[in-house]
Protein backbone atom coordinates (compact mmCIF):
# COMPACT_ATOMS: atom_id res chain seq x y z
CA UNK A 1 0.00 0.00 0.00
CA UNK A 2 1.48 3.03 -0.80
CA UNK A 3 1.44 6.68 1.19
CA UNK A 4 -1.04 8.06 -1.02
CA UNK A 5 -3.61 4.92 -0.40
CA UNK A 6 -3.20 5.00 3.44
CA UNK A 7 -3.83 8.88 3.66
CA UNK A 8 -6.88 7.93 1.32
CA UNK A 9 -8.24 5.06 3.78
CA UNK A 10 -11.18 6.85 5.98
CA UNK A 11 -11.91 5.68 10.07
CA UNK A 12 -14.20 2.95 9.27
CA UNK A 13 -11.01 1.82 7.16
CA UNK A 14 -8.47 1.35 9.78
CA UNK A 15 -8.13 -1.79 12.46
CA UNK A 16 -9.21 -0.74 15.92
CA UNK A 17 -6.22 -1.70 18.13
CA UNK A 18 -6.53 -5.24 19.79
CA UNK A 19 -8.80 -5.17 23.26
CA UNK A 20 -6.63 -5.61 26.25
CA UNK A 21 -7.75 -8.32 28.04
CA UNK A 22 -7.23 -7.10 31.70
CA UNK A 23 -9.00 -4.07 30.43
CA UNK A 24 -12.42 -5.54 32.84
CA UNK A 25 -15.55 -3.40 33.78
CA UNK A 26 -16.13 -1.97 37.34
CA UNK A 27 -18.71 -4.45 38.80
CA UNK A 28 -18.42 -2.72 42.09
CA UNK A 29 -21.94 -1.68 42.17
CA UNK A 30 -23.60 -4.91 41.33
CA UNK A 31 -25.38 -7.29 43.45
CA UNK A 32 -24.38 -10.60 43.94
CA UNK A 33 -26.81 -13.05 45.25
CA UNK A 34 -25.16 -16.27 46.29
CA UNK A 35 -27.52 -19.91 46.13
CA UNK A 36 -26.90 -22.08 48.57
CA UNK A 37 -24.76 -19.56 50.32
CA UNK A 38 -25.54 -21.35 54.04
CA UNK A 39 -23.27 -24.23 52.52
CA UNK A 40 -19.23 -23.79 53.33
CA UNK A 41 -18.55 -22.98 49.71
CA UNK A 42 -21.25 -20.41 49.08
CA UNK A 43 -20.92 -18.93 52.25
CA UNK A 44 -16.81 -18.26 51.64
CA UNK A 45 -17.49 -17.06 48.68
CA UNK A 46 -20.36 -14.27 50.09
CA UNK A 47 -18.09 -13.14 53.23
CA UNK A 48 -15.46 -12.61 50.74
CA UNK A 49 -17.27 -10.48 48.38
CA UNK A 50 -19.06 -8.78 51.19
CA UNK A 51 -15.37 -8.24 52.65
CA UNK A 52 -14.00 -6.14 49.31
CA UNK A 53 -17.14 -4.01 49.39
CA UNK A 54 -19.79 -5.86 47.38
CA UNK A 55 -23.32 -5.79 48.22
CA UNK A 56 -24.23 -9.73 48.56
CA UNK A 57 -27.74 -11.53 49.29
CA UNK A 58 -27.42 -15.07 50.67
CA UNK A 59 -29.83 -17.18 49.18
CA UNK A 60 -31.47 -20.91 50.74
CA UNK A 61 -34.33 -22.91 50.40
CA UNK A 62 -35.25 -21.99 54.17
CA UNK A 63 -35.48 -17.87 54.33
CA UNK A 64 -34.82 -17.98 58.08
CA UNK A 65 -31.89 -20.10 57.58
CA UNK A 66 -30.32 -17.84 54.99
CA UNK A 67 -30.87 -14.77 57.62
CA UNK A 68 -29.29 -16.93 60.59
CA UNK A 69 -26.03 -17.14 58.32
CA UNK A 70 -26.25 -13.63 56.66
CA UNK A 71 -25.86 -12.18 60.10
CA UNK A 72 -23.07 -14.92 61.24
CA UNK A 73 -21.17 -12.89 58.50
CA UNK A 74 -21.98 -9.45 58.97
CA UNK A 75 -20.71 -7.16 56.52
CA UNK A 76 -24.31 -5.81 55.45
CA UNK A 77 -24.69 -9.60 53.92
CA UNK A 78 -28.63 -10.21 53.84
CA UNK A 79 -29.96 -13.70 53.77
CA UNK A 80 -33.66 -14.70 52.02
CA UNK A 81 -34.99 -17.66 49.96
CA UNK A 82 -33.40 -18.65 46.57
CA UNK A 83 -36.42 -17.19 44.38
CA UNK A 84 -36.05 -13.30 46.29
CA UNK A 85 -32.03 -13.57 46.39
CA UNK A 86 -32.14 -14.49 42.77
CA UNK A 87 -34.47 -11.83 41.48
CA UNK A 88 -32.85 -8.81 43.72
CA UNK A 89 -29.06 -9.62 42.66
CA UNK A 90 -27.25 -8.99 39.58
CA UNK A 91 -25.13 -12.20 39.70
CA UNK A 92 -26.04 -14.89 40.71
CA UNK A 93 -23.61 -17.82 42.13
CA UNK A 94 -24.74 -20.91 42.20
CA UNK A 95 -23.31 -22.68 44.87
CA UNK A 96 -25.54 -25.69 45.34
CA UNK A 97 -24.49 -29.87 46.38
CA UNK A 98 -24.72 -31.60 42.87
CA UNK A 99 -27.65 -33.64 43.86
CA UNK A 100 -30.15 -30.88 44.08
CA UNK A 101 -28.37 -28.80 41.08
CA UNK A 102 -30.98 -29.29 38.28
CA UNK A 103 -33.56 -29.20 41.14
CA UNK A 104 -32.89 -26.20 42.09
CA UNK A 105 -32.64 -24.04 38.81
CA UNK A 106 -35.16 -25.83 37.13
CA UNK A 107 -37.27 -24.13 40.08
CA UNK A 108 -36.08 -21.02 40.14
CA UNK A 109 -36.17 -20.79 35.86
CA UNK A 110 -38.12 -17.85 36.08
CA UNK A 111 -36.54 -15.79 38.89
CA UNK A 112 -33.07 -16.22 36.83
CA UNK A 113 -34.22 -14.73 33.45
CA UNK A 114 -32.31 -12.51 32.57
CA UNK A 115 -29.44 -12.76 34.93
CA UNK A 116 -26.02 -13.68 35.11
CA UNK A 117 -25.45 -17.10 36.29
CA UNK A 118 -22.07 -18.25 37.69
CA UNK A 119 -22.13 -21.79 37.97
CA UNK A 120 -19.72 -23.02 40.24
CA UNK A 121 -20.82 -26.13 40.99
CA UNK A 122 -18.58 -29.78 40.74
CA UNK A 123 -19.96 -33.18 40.35
CA UNK A 124 -18.28 -35.38 42.16
CA UNK A 125 -18.55 -39.09 43.28
CA UNK A 126 -16.89 -40.49 46.57
CA UNK A 127 -15.62 -43.90 47.33
CA UNK A 128 -12.85 -45.72 49.52
CA UNK A 129 -10.59 -44.21 47.11
CA UNK A 130 -11.32 -40.63 47.10
CA UNK A 131 -12.99 -38.35 45.34
CA UNK A 132 -13.50 -38.81 42.06
CA UNK A 133 -15.34 -36.42 38.71
CA UNK A 134 -19.08 -37.11 37.51
CA UNK A 135 -19.86 -37.01 34.27
CA UNK A 136 -23.35 -35.07 33.57
CA UNK A 137 -25.55 -36.14 30.74
CA UNK A 138 -25.26 -32.14 29.64
CA UNK A 139 -21.45 -32.75 29.41
CA UNK A 140 -20.61 -30.59 33.19
CA UNK A 141 -22.95 -28.73 35.52
CA UNK A 142 -22.21 -25.68 33.53
CA UNK A 143 -23.10 -27.07 30.59
CA UNK A 144 -26.51 -28.44 32.92
CA UNK A 145 -27.47 -25.02 34.07
CA UNK A 146 -27.52 -23.43 30.02
CA UNK A 147 -29.58 -26.27 29.51
CA UNK A 148 -32.11 -25.26 32.27
CA UNK A 149 -31.71 -21.15 31.75
CA UNK A 150 -32.10 -20.74 28.68
CA UNK A 151 -32.71 -16.85 29.31
CA UNK A 152 -30.19 -16.58 31.33
CA UNK A 153 -26.38 -15.77 30.44
CA UNK A 154 -24.26 -18.54 32.10
CA UNK A 155 -21.08 -18.70 33.26
CA UNK A 156 -18.76 -21.18 34.95
CA UNK A 157 -16.32 -20.09 37.57
CA UNK A 158 -14.61 -20.21 41.53
CA UNK A 159 -14.48 -23.84 41.06
CA UNK A 160 -11.31 -24.49 42.71
CA UNK A 161 -11.05 -22.36 45.84
CA UNK A 162 -10.89 -23.47 49.54
CA UNK A 163 -13.78 -23.06 51.59
CA UNK A 164 -11.19 -23.39 54.92
CA UNK A 165 -9.46 -19.98 53.20
CA UNK A 166 -12.29 -18.45 52.44
CA UNK A 167 -14.24 -18.38 55.66
CA UNK A 168 -10.74 -17.85 57.85
CA UNK A 169 -11.23 -14.01 58.84
CA UNK A 170 -7.32 -14.44 59.57
CA UNK A 171 -6.50 -14.91 55.73
CA UNK A 172 -6.18 -11.11 54.15
CA UNK A 173 -5.50 -12.73 50.38
CA UNK A 174 -6.99 -15.62 48.87
CA UNK A 175 -3.79 -16.30 46.36
CA UNK A 176 -5.97 -18.13 43.69
CA UNK A 177 -6.60 -17.71 40.15
CA UNK A 178 -10.31 -18.62 39.04
CA UNK A 179 -10.77 -20.17 35.49
CA UNK A 180 -13.53 -18.48 34.08
CA UNK A 181 -15.70 -20.23 31.30
CA UNK A 182 -18.42 -18.56 29.14
CA UNK A 183 -20.01 -17.63 25.69
CA UNK A 184 -20.43 -14.16 25.71
CA UNK A 185 -17.00 -12.12 26.06
CA UNK A 186 -18.69 -9.19 28.41
CA UNK A 187 -20.43 -12.35 30.72
CA UNK A 188 -16.72 -13.84 31.00
CA UNK A 189 -15.23 -10.34 31.65
CA UNK A 190 -17.65 -8.95 34.49
CA UNK A 191 -17.20 -12.46 36.15
CA UNK A 192 -13.26 -12.22 35.84
CA UNK A 193 -13.73 -8.60 37.27
CA UNK A 194 -15.77 -9.88 40.27
CA UNK A 195 -12.94 -12.63 41.04
CA UNK A 196 -10.20 -9.84 41.06
CA UNK A 197 -12.30 -7.60 43.78
CA UNK A 198 -10.64 -9.92 46.19
CA UNK A 199 -7.55 -9.18 47.33
CA UNK A 200 -4.75 -11.74 45.79
CA UNK A 201 -7.54 -13.31 43.52
CA UNK A 202 -7.28 -13.19 39.68
CA UNK A 203 -9.75 -14.40 36.79
CA UNK A 204 -8.42 -16.33 33.60
CA UNK A 205 -10.28 -16.62 31.01
CA UNK A 206 -10.46 -20.31 30.36
CA UNK A 207 -12.42 -21.03 27.42
CA UNK A 208 -16.43 -21.82 26.48
CA UNK A 209 -18.55 -23.83 28.69
CA UNK A 210 -17.95 -26.90 26.63
CA UNK A 211 -14.50 -26.65 28.47
CA UNK A 212 -16.22 -26.60 31.88
CA UNK A 213 -15.95 -30.34 32.37
CA UNK A 214 -12.64 -30.50 32.98
CA UNK A 215 -12.37 -27.58 35.40
CA UNK A 216 -15.14 -29.28 37.41
CA UNK A 217 -13.24 -32.01 37.78
CA UNK A 218 -9.86 -31.11 38.61
CA UNK A 219 -11.21 -30.57 41.80
CA UNK A 220 -11.09 -34.47 42.30
CA UNK A 221 -7.63 -33.96 41.86
CA UNK A 222 -7.04 -31.13 44.38
CA UNK A 223 -8.75 -33.03 46.87
CA UNK A 224 -6.37 -35.89 46.60
CA UNK A 225 -3.27 -33.32 46.73
CA UNK A 226 -5.01 -31.62 49.83
CA UNK A 227 -5.86 -34.73 51.48
CA UNK A 228 -1.74 -35.95 50.82
CA UNK A 229 -0.27 -32.79 52.04
CA UNK A 230 -2.92 -31.35 54.27
CA UNK A 231 -3.10 -28.12 52.17
CA UNK A 232 -5.15 -26.01 50.86
CA UNK A 233 -4.38 -25.98 47.26
CA UNK A 234 -5.53 -23.51 44.69
CA UNK A 235 -4.37 -22.45 41.21
CA UNK A 236 -2.06 -20.26 39.38
CA UNK A 237 -2.02 -20.07 35.96
CA UNK A 238 1.85 -18.77 34.31
CA UNK A 239 2.85 -16.56 31.80
CA UNK A 240 -0.39 -14.25 31.64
Amino acid sequence: MTSSDSAQQGPSDRKAPAKDPWDLPDVSGLVVGVLGGTGPQGKGLALRFARAGQKVIIGSRAAERARSAADELGHGVEGADNAEAARRSDIVIVAVPWDGHARTLESLRADLSGKLVVDCVNPLGFDKKGAYALRPEEGSAAEQAAALLPDSRVTAAFHHLSAVLLLDPAVERIDTDVMVLGEERADVETVQALAGRVPGMRGVFAGRLRNAHQVESLVANLISVNRRYKAHAGLRVTDV
